[in-house]
């Protein structure tokens, strides 16, 4: 019988860091990853909080109607989507985890109890649904599932640990994944880990980037870090040797990628037609049989999220920008009623909305370390030189759910008030990020 772990305490004595040390220049954690799951609970201040991995990154009609009633019965009637395609359960009482464990098993969402919290993956949400990209994600996704639940040393691998698994639109390549795979438009694919990349065949890749994890895994043992993400890998070299050993011990026949040519890889500019790294998907109507909508501030209530899935033969794929995509609809009439359907149920259905480029953490009152109530502050940014960049809402210094690339921090500051910091990832460019930070000194009143 599956059961849950006791709920971890929502002040642990080191102050919620992450037990992370300097051991001469290696970096060194001397603990494992408290990152919850669907059977280990995290004790917040609104009660316990579930947290449930989609490995592929889709729902039937069915699971999407068990989850609303586990939101229901169990907790505070709403699912929170996260940057990573997870799914959230809150306001969870600490004596539900068989209840819950049940009822997610009943309905296909546990195939291993072992593996529940490793399962961790973003899958090209568009992918076989609008022509585009170069390979079947969704399939990569499954047969790569199965293999992390089929071994069991996949449970060494952190909650945090994160697979992305990419058609080669380079929607995303570029969300700081651990180990990466990205189809090619000539038919092959290429495994990332580390800034390192292999050319593998289409049906190696899932195997590939399963031997890439565990070459992490080695590496890390090896050093002694204890590390969570291959970013806490002292040695490159290293890193590349083990991988190429285990591809070899898995029978994948493996070139290595020039290191320009894999950091191209996944935004395939040049030509290719195809987006730019970590687009996420416009909301609105996807070809004729599906639709792309947009969670306000990645919550809904368990009625938004029932309507998601309103016909037996629904397919909702769940992205990493908190967003949803149904799929399987009968034809363009079906899909523009559903869409008018969801934009009434208060998911964001239209392009151009200034509320896409807004997100924010729990904030108060369920997280204990917030200064303000993030969400009932939140809104988009007034400034034109900020407007059109991702805008987080920050309770505190922890940022939680930030998102990747480019992006506007807005960091309550206990007084009511909030601080506009531009944050952005191109590190070469000091002067540009200096400058951006002066004129950011603005503050947000509520």
């Amino acid at each position: 019988m599956l059961a849950a772990m006791p709920p971890s305490p929502s002040k642990p004595r080191n102050g919620g860091e992450s037990h992370i040390r300097d051991h001469l220049r290696d970096r060194v954690r001397d603990r494992a990853d408290a990152c919850p799951g669907a059977l280990r609970l995290h004790r917040a201040d609104d009660g316990g909080l579930a947290r449930l991995r989609l490995p592929t990154g889709v729902l039937t009609a069915p699971q999407v109607t068990a989850l609303a009633d586990a939101a229901d019965r169990l907790g505070d009637g709403r699912i929170g989507v996260t940057s990573r395609g997870n799914l959230d359960l809150r306001g969870l009482p600490d004596d539900c985890g068989l209840a819950l464990a049940e009822l997610l098993g009943a309905a296909g969402l546990l195939p291993s109890a072992a593996h529940e919290r490793v399962r961790n993956m973003v899958v090209s949400p568009l992918s076989g649904l609008d022509g585009r990209g170069f390979g079947d994600a969704c399939a990569w996704a499954r047969s790569l599932d199965a293999l992390l639940c089929g071994r069991a040393w996949t449970t060494g691998l952190s909650g945090r640990f994160l697979f992305a698994v990419d058609d080669g639109r380079g929607d995303v390549a570029g969300l700081g994944c651990d180990v990466t795979l990205v189809a090619e438009p000539d038919g092959r694919a290429l495994v990332r880990i580390g800034g390192l990349a292999w050319r593998v065949a289409p049906d190696h890749a899932p195997t590939a980037a399963l031997a890439a994890a565990e070459a992490f895994l080695a590496v890390a043992r090896k050093t002694g870090t204890g590390a969570w993400r291959v970013a806490e890998l002292p040695d490159g070299a290293l890193l590349e040797e083990t991988v190429t050993e285990r591809l070899a011990t898995a029978g994948v026949a493996a070139a290595p990628v020039a290191a320009h040519a894999a950091a191209g890889a996944g935004a395939l500019p040049g030509g290719a037609g195809v987006p730019s790294a970590a687009a996420p998907p416009e909301p609105g109507l996807v070809g004729d049989r599906a639709v792309s909508v947009v969670a306000p501030l990645g919550r809904v209530t368990s009625g938004q999220f029932r309507a998601l899935a309103a016909e037996s033969g629904d397919e909702v794929r769940v992205t990493p920008w908190r967003g949803f995509v149904v799929a399987g609809l009968a034809g363009r009439a079906e899909a523009e009623e559903r869409l008018a359907a969801l934009a009434a149920a208060g998911y964001l259905t239209r392009p151009g909305s200034p509320w896409l480029a807004v997100s924010a953490c729990t904030g108060r009152p369920g997280c204990g370390k917030a200064l303000a109530d993030v969400r009932a502050d939140a809104r988009p940014l007034e400034d034109a030189a900020l407007r059109g960049l991702p805008a987080h809402w920050s309770g505190c210094e922890r940022r939680c759910g930030h998102p990747q690339g480019d992006w506007v921090d807005v960091l309550a500051t206990g007084d009511g008030a909030y601080g506009i910091t531009l944050r952005t990832a191109r590190r070469d460019n000091d002067d540009a990020q200096a400058q951006a930070q002066a004129q950011a000194q603005a503050q947000a009143q509520r």
